[in-house]
């Protein structure tokens, strides 16, 4: 069981977890066949219940999941994962059925005519019922997590914002707050809405599907799956006292110091590298930072538009194409930046402390 427990903690490490997690949507894409069967998704039901029974009687894991205000947290990994195994489910049925010249499953469903009385209703008033009764059981078994009021000479360690912010409150560890707290949220904002104009492909509307919608539903998903509900995760359950990292079956100690050496790239280039000292002169400090950051986000695009995404290129035109690339760069460049922070200690690209403008 030490063993069992020691491997969880190794792969709960955030370097590992973010490598695994993307295998893992990769290989999930790339065979959603196999994946979307019914028996594998019963097998890796039973896995995950065996898991969460021999994980429950370890005290520390005990402690962090059964804590009234994570209780919703595993509830809510536990329906993400099986109601995106439905849609790529059904995504997967149809693109087999529409290979096959047959109608998909949305279509046949529409003939189904259903009366509102007294067939909807019933299953409405049925509904009603359930989730009272639900809460009212929820209310007898678990407290309320309510607190003391608050008070300035007692800050809680860790000190954690409600479950819908801890993406954003993790973000923060990477990127200055006006980036984390104000551009990225309003960029996820005008994304969504900038959807419906530079993607006006019509199919995918009404049914589910997989084939013909591959970049979209892979976007969508990456996004969704690996850059929020990951960062609620991690925030919720492996996010300790003082900010530190713990396994789920790591003992949360307020004492654990970690000696994180964050360097920002200007120090890597002219200290480390070039083994000398770092000029006065702000803007030729940064240097090395301004041209990565420039190669990212004007360099990169052209070459996108020349090689893998030749074809978005084509059919949505130059300004559509560089409206969509730049929202896909943004959205790619919090998990690199999270790689880098984890992996080479790398805090900034470009730091401007005395404009208080860092990347």
């Amino acid at each position: 069981m030490e063993t069992f427990k020691e491997i969880v903690n190794f792969l709960t490490n955030p370097k590992i977890l973010l490598i695994l997690s993307v295998v893992m949507f990769a290989a999930g894409l790339i065979f959603i066949r196999f994946f979307t069967k019914p028996i594998v998704a019963i097998a890796g039901a039973a896995a995950s219940v065996v898991f969460f029974g021999l994980s429950m009687t370890d005290e520390n894991f005990m402690l962090i999941v059964a804590k009234a205000d994570n209780v919703p947290i595993v509830m809510m990994v536990v329906l993400v994962g099986f109601f995106t195994w439905l849609g790529m489910r059904r995504a997967v049925i149809n693109d087999q059925l529409m290979e096959a010249g047959q109608e998909t499953m949305e279509r046949r469903e529409t003939k189904q005519k259903v009366f509102v009385w007294p067939d909807l209703v019933y299953i409405e008033f049925l509904a009603i019922i359930l989730c009272t009764v639900g809460l009212i059981i929820w209310s007898i078994l678990l407290d309320a997590p309510l607190e003391e009021p608050a008070n300035p000479t007692r800050t809680p360690n860790p000190s954690k914002a409600p479950w819908y912010f801890l993406g954003l409150q993790e973000m923060l560890v990477y990127y200055d707050p006006w980036i984390a707290g104000v551009l990225l949220p309003g960029l996820i904002i005008v994304g969504l809405m900038a959807v419906p104009y530079f993607d006006p492909n019509p199919k995918g509307n009404g049914y589910y599907t997989w084939k013909e919608r591959k970049f979209a539903i892979t976007t969508f998903l990456f996004g969704f799956l690996i850059l929020w509900v990951t960062l609620i995760f991690i925030g919720t359950f492996l996010r300790g006292p003082n900010w530190n990292f713990f396994g789920l079956f790591e003992r949360w100690d307020v004492a654990k110091l970690e000696a994180l050496v964050n360097v920002d790239l200007s120090e890597y280039f002219w200290v480390i590298w070039l083994d000398g000292g770092r000029p006065t002169n702000p803007l030729l400090r940064e240097l090395p930072g301004l041209i990565v950051t420039a190669g990212y986000l004007f360099l990169l695009p052209p070459i996108l538009a020349k090689t893998v995404f030749r074809k978005f290129y084509a059919e949505m035109g130059p300004i559509r194409f560089n409206v969509m690339i730049f929202l896909f760069l943004m959205m790619a460049s919090l998990p690199i930046k999270m790689a880098l922070r984890w992996m080479f200690n790398l805090k900034y690209l470009v730091a401007f402390p005395e404009y208080f403008f860092n990347i």
